[in-house]
């Protein structure tokens, strides 16, 4: 099976510095599988609480999370530092579908990489709603089309 080359860091527009934990790898002396999509809900959401004004503990609208997926590359362990990368693939209405990598330092290809999509959602009903102005601006600057 022929996989694509995984991403460099200049395939994100933005990105910030992942700590990982000593509880974050397994019995097999590396972070385990389920850890990375962790590292991407971080990733996507400091970056909307950073420059989109996210209010995650009052604010009256929230983003769920509604799919993942991840691609893996190269094993990852404590005490490696990391860095996210972050860009949007698709922005619709309610819903933003990211693009994330997870690069450890030093490495320019991608450890693993994979999408996230939130939807938009009032925090009181649960149902979708448009992205609000603030976010949607912070969100366009990392569209890729």
């Amino acid at each position: 099976m022929n996989r694509p080359a995984p991403p460099s860091r200049d395939d994100y527009l933005w990105s910030c510095e992942i700590t990982t934990r000593w509880s974050d790898n397994d019995v097999y002396h590396h972070v385990n599988n389920v850890v990375y999509y962790s590292y991407f809900d971080t990733v996507a959401n400091s970056y909307l609480i950073e420059r989109g004004g996210l209010d995650f503990r009052e604010g009256s609208v929230v983003g769920f999370v509604v799919n993942s997926n991840c691609d893996y590359h190269a094993p990852i362990a404590f005490p490696q530092r990391l860095t996210g990368g972050l860009r949007v693939d698709r922005l619709g209405s309610s819903s933003v579908v990211y693009g994330i990598g997870i690069f450890a330092d030093g490495n320019d290809s991608a450890c693993a990489n994979g999408t996230f999509t939130h939807v938009f959602v009032d925090r009181e009903s649960g149902r979708p709603v448009p992205i609000p102005e603030p976010l949607r601006s912070a969100l366009e600057a990392l569209l890729v089309a």
